[in-house]
C-alpha cells in the first residue's frame, strides 16, 4: 500500500507558549517568560561552550565544524568553508521512544 507524503505541522514559539501555559495553568504572560528564560539559559550555556542535559528529551552541545571545500552557487567557484562552531541536539533515550 503506497502511501502518500507525510504532513508536516510546525509547533511555533506561540504554540509552544500556549501549550505550556494550558498544561501547567499559567497565564500566557507567565508561560511566555518561562519558555524565554528556559530558552536563553540553553543559548547562554551554548555559548559558554558547555552542554545541557535534559533528562529524557535530549542534549543540546556545541560542535565543531572542520575547514571544507565548497563551492559558490552563483559562479560555480571552488571555494573553502572555514571551521565554525554550530548547536547540536541529541536526542535522549526517553524522546526515541516515544516517536517511534
Amino acid at each position: 500500500m503506497a502511501s502518500g507524503p507525510e504532513e508536516v505541522i510546525s509547533l511555533t514559539k506561540k504554540d509552544l507558549i500556549g501549550h505550556v501555559a494550558k498544561k501547567a495553568n499559567l497565564t500566557n504572560k507567565a508561560a511566555s517568560d518561562a519558555v524565554n528564560a528556559m530558552l536563553s539559559g540553553i543559548r547562554d550555556s551554548l555559548k559558554k561552550n558547555e552542554k545541557v542535559v535534559i533528562t529524557g528529551f535530549g542534549t543540546f552541545s556545541v560542535r565543531n565544524r572542520r575547514e571544507r571545500p565548497g563551492r559558490n552557487p552563483k559562479t560555480g567557484e571552488k571555494i573553502t568553508l572555514p571551521a565554525r562552531k554550530a548547536p547540536g541536539f541529541t536526542p535522549g533515550k526517553t524522546l526515541k521512544k516515544a516517536i517511534r
